[in-house]
């Protein structure tokens, strides 16, 4: 019988994705994919992906942006500490290594925002050297063909999914075998409705042996998810608004958001405190946005401002037009009600 691995790299030559764009790529393309890939969907990342390297086809090009040029790029993706460390890391990698992605694993996990996994993944698909994955897919994969019961975010069960990887790792063809691992996870290994009957290793999978396909991996453990409220401040003058950055750290860090305050009662007195002069106020529809961790809700409130504050001159504040608003580096939600402002029903507030 044929090994897991040589199945594998066998049914990916012949049907695995092989049109990919960071596909046979080099290092620095190959890093900039995997992290963008990191929770997000391959649909999602392709047309960020070529939009980030027309913009910078080069790592070089990269480290010499600004981070708001980069989180501008970025805006859209979510869990934007992946493009603060993206910078961070080209950065580093021009100043310590003059511009070449390094080779070596273990100067790899040092860089910002890379794993284990990742690093592996740059050595295993840009270099074709030996090394083990355990993305999510890959997870999956390992957890029914080898039987592994339990969640894969706890620690001992990952443990055992990463001694099973290291183990079924052949010795060459490693890009290949790479690739077909999370090539079989995303289109026939999937979480529901997997394709079994198609799978090439489905004669000695545990799982599809045992009748153990949808328990297996078994999934996290269940928490209630906090929630949080929120009240955007959008201060308009003319087609103007007014945006503040972030700083660095926390949810939307280094990006640009709309004044925000825990609920309506402290945006108001911050209004007045500052002095600020409404010709017209209204409601927009509350909506919410999904962190890993917690909901927000958010309640943004539209203000037509008579004239600009002095604020408008502030460090870190600053004010554009809508269409400006919209190309700068702003996190998913802004951006969402950005585009609905001139739709919103509105509840009279003045």
């Amino acid at each position: 019988m044929y090994s897991f691995s040589s199945r594998l790299i066998r049914w990916q030559k012949q049907h695995g994705r092989h049109d990919l764009p960071w596909q046979r790529a080099d290092a620095y393309h190959v890093w900039l994919s995997e992290i963008m890939l990191q929770q997000t969907q391959v649909a999602t990342v392709i047309p960020y992906y070529l939009r980030f390297i027309a913009s910078y086809p080069t790592l070089t090009a990269l480290a010499d942006a600004s981070e708001e040029q980069v989180l501008a790029h970025w805006s859209g993706l979510g869990y934007y500490a992946r493009g603060r460390n993206l910078h961070r890391t080209a950065k580093i990698i021009v100043e310590k290594h003059r511009g070449e992605f390094p080779r070596e694993f273990e100067q790899i996990i040092e860089l910002p925002g890379i794993g284990r996994s990742t690093a592996a993944a740059i050595c295993a698909l840009a270099y074709h050297e030996r090394h083990a994955i355990l993305d999510g897919n890959v997870k999956r994969v390992l957890a029914r063909y080898c039987g592994i019961s339990g969640s894969p975010s706890v620690k001992f069960v990952e443990a055992q999914l990463w001694q099973q990887a290291e183990t079924l790792l052949p010795q060459s063809d490693i890009a290949s075998y790479i690739q077909a691992q999370m090539d079989l996870g995303a289109t026939l290994c999937t979480r529901s409705k997997p394709k079994c009957g198609e799978c090439p290793v489905r004669s000695d999978c545990v799982a599809f042996q045992s009748g153990r396909v949808n328990e297996l991996p078994a999934s996290r453990s269940r928490k209630n998810v906090p929630e949080r409220h929120t009240t955007f401040l959008l201060l308009m003058h003319c087609n103007d608004i007014l945006l503040e950055k972030r700083p660095g750290s926390g949810i939307w860090g280094g990006l640009w958001c709309p004044p925000q305050f825990d609920d309506e009662v402290a945006a108001r007195d911050w209004f007045l405190r500052n002095g600020m002069d409404a010709s017209h106020g209204e409601r927009l529809e509350t909506f919410s946005h999904i962190f890993t961790h917690f909901k927000l809700h958010i309640t943004p409130l539209k203000i037509q401002l008579a004239r600009k504050p002095l604020r408008a001159a502030e460090a870190g504040s600053v004010w554009l037009n809508e269409g400006e608003a919209l190309r700068a580096a702003i996190p998913t939600p802004v951006r969402s009600v950005l585009k609905k402002i001139c739709r919103a029903t509105p509840s009279k507030l003045y």
